[in-house]
C-alpha cells in the first residue's frame, strides 16, 4: 500500500538551509610582513643607529674644523702689528673681527669637548632635546657672527691693498679667510644640528 504524498512535508524538507562548504583559511601576506618587519624592525633600528652615528661625528668634525679656523684667525689677527698704521688694533673692523674669532674659538672648543665625551663614555650632560636646541641656536648666532666680521673687514682689507700690499693686507686676508671658512663649517653644523632637532622625540 502506497503512502500519500504529503505536499506539507515535502515543502518543509526543501526549505532546509543547505549548510555552507567550509572555507579555506586566509593566506597571510607575507610579502607585506616581511616588508613591514624591514621598516619597524631591528634593520630599521640598525639603520637609524648609523645615521646618528654618522650625524654626530659629523658634527664633531665640523665644529672641530671650524675650533682650528677660528683659532688660526685670533692668531694671525692678534699678531698682525707692525708699527705705525700697520696694526690690527687702530681699525674697528678688525677688532671686531678679533673679538668674534675669540667667542668663536671658546663656543666651538666647548662643543667638541662635550660630543668627544658624550661620544665616548655615552653619557649624556643634558638632557637631548636641550643639548639638539641650544646647538641649533648656537650654530646659527656663531656663524651669523662669523660671516658678519668676515663681511666688515673686507672692504677695508681690500682699499689698504690697493694702496700698498704687503705682509700687514696679506696677514688681515688671511685671518678673514680663516674667518670664512670657520663660518661656512658651522653652517653646515647647524644644518646637521636642525635635521637633528626636527627628528627629536618626545615622547
Amino acid at each position: 500500500m502506497t503512502t500519500p504524498h504529503d505536499p506539507a512535508t515535502t515543502k518543509h524538507a526543501d526549505s532546509s538551509p543547505a549548510t555552507p562548504p567550509p572555507t579555506a583559511p586566509p593566506v597571510p601576506d607575507v610579502e607585506n610582513q616581511t616588508a613591514a618587519s624591514t621598516r619597524f624592525g631591528a634593520p630599521a633600528i640598525l639603520r637609524r643607529w648609523k645615521r646618528e652615528d654618522f650625524l654626530k661625528r659629523g658634527s664633531i668634525g665640523l665644529r672641530g674644523l671650524a675650533l682650528v679656523c677660528s683659532l688660526l684667525s685670533f692668531v694671525i689677527m692678534v699678531s698682525n702689528k707692525h708699527g705705525d698704521w700697520k696694526n690690527f688694533d687702530k681699525y674697528e673692523e678688525f677688532r671686531y673681527t678679533l673679538g668674534i674669532a675669540i667667542l668663536s674659538t671658546l663656543y666651538t672648543g666647548g662643543q667638541v669637548l662635550r660630543q668627544v665625551h658624550e661620544l665616548y663614555t655615552g653619557n649624556l650632560m643634558f638632557s637631548r632635546w636641550s643639548t639638539s636646541l641650544f646647538d641649533f641656536i648656537g650654530d646659527q648666532i656663531v656663524a651669523y657672527l662669523l660671516i658678519s666680521s668676515a663681511s666688515a673687514a673686507v672692504p677695508m682689507t681690500n682699499r689698504m691693498r690697493e694702496g700698498a700690499d704687503n705682509i700687514f693686507t696679506d696677514s688681515l686676508a688671511a685671518a678673514i679667510s680663516m674667518s670664512f671658512l670657520a663660518f661656512f663649517s658651522l653652517g653646515l653644523s647647524a644644518l646637521i644640528s636642525g635635521y637633528k632637532l626636527s627628528t627629536q622625540s618626545y615622547i
